[in-house]
């Protein structure tokens, strides 16, 4: 395995694979790999003969007053499970290298970003589309994949693949769990101990919703009642949103009649946190 910083090194191992006929498996992260990630990269190694995992904490899907500067790193650990998954190759580029000084062109997307995740942190996915984008171009993968925990994004760079007849195909991989149910999340870390027992609320929150579609609940109130209400016996949580929207557009629904994606997203203490789950009718 191979760790590059700039884009013609990227370009020149891709055309080089591109010669021998091989294909190229992709998976872009912001570092401070878990088991989560592992997953991913595993999927990729599995279908593709070349697999690429990009390490750049990307600054402009970043906020004012988010973790940007805080944002945890460790290549040394992230370079050692990217070389025991199997990965070729890890593109790690500086800021500079991926948006010079006069950089002045977005990809932006409506619709699908104005809610959940979006609504709260309004130019995320502004960064999310355009970074997302540039790697593609560098990296020129068949496949690319993404983890269903951030379903929105998911289904966002579905959409711009789409939109953009992208010649690749989006792969959303399965939600990967602490025994105690929490999602795997590099923010975990900056839970203290007793935030990360508070934090086992998200996923019980949600069972707890799925146990009452299961019995046949089909009103939207209800469910996000029962989900914020267990949430809220936890002092230390504070919501910034339960969700109920129709799994391919994303728009809320008031009836549980076809399939909707969950979707909470959590403040313990400073850390946000956010889990969700599919159900299908």
């Amino acid at each position: 395995m191979k760790i590059v910083h700039t884009v013609q090194e990227v370009r020149e191992a891709v055309s080089a694979w591109r010669k021998e006929g091989l294909s190229i498996g992709f998976v872009p992260t912001m570092g401070y790999l878990h088991e989560g990630h592992q997953s991913l990269i595993q999927r990729a190694v599995e279908e593709n003969d070349q697999v690429v995992v990009s390490i750049f904490v990307n600054p402009m899907q970043f906020g004012p007053n988010e973790d940007l500067e805080s944002y945890p790193k460790d290549l040394e650990k992230d370079s050692l499970l990217c070389e025991k998954t199997g990965a070729t190759l890890i593109f790690n580029p500086q800021p500079e290298e991926m948006y010079t000084g006069d950089f002045c062109s977005f990809v932006d997307m409506t619709g699908l970003t104005k809610g959940l995740c979006g609504k709260s942190r309004p130019i995320h996915f502004r960064g999310v589309c355009t970074v997302v984008n540039k790697l593609f171009n560098i990296v020129q993968p068949d496949r690319a994949y993404f983890g269903q925990k951030d379903a929105q994004q998911l289904a966002v760079i579905k959409q711009m693949v789409k939109d953009l007849n992208m010649n690749l195909e989006i792969v959303g991989c399965p939600i990967i769990r602490e025994e105690d149910g929490l999602a795997k999340s590099s923010r975990n870390t900056y839970l203290s101990k007793e935030e990360r027992v508070a934090a086992r609320v998200l996923s019980q929150s949600l069972e707890e919703g799925r146990g009452r579609l299961e019995e046949g609940e089909t009103s939207v109130q209800v469910i996000r009642e029962i989900i914020r209400g267990c949430i809220e016996k936890e002092p230390l949580t504070k919501i910034d949103y339960v969700e109920i929207v129709d799994a391919k557009s994303l728009e809320p629904v008031e009836k549980v009649e076809k399939t909707i994606l969950i979707a909470i997203a959590v403040y313990i203490g400073k850390t946000r946190l956010i889990d969700n789950f599919t159900f299908e009718c």
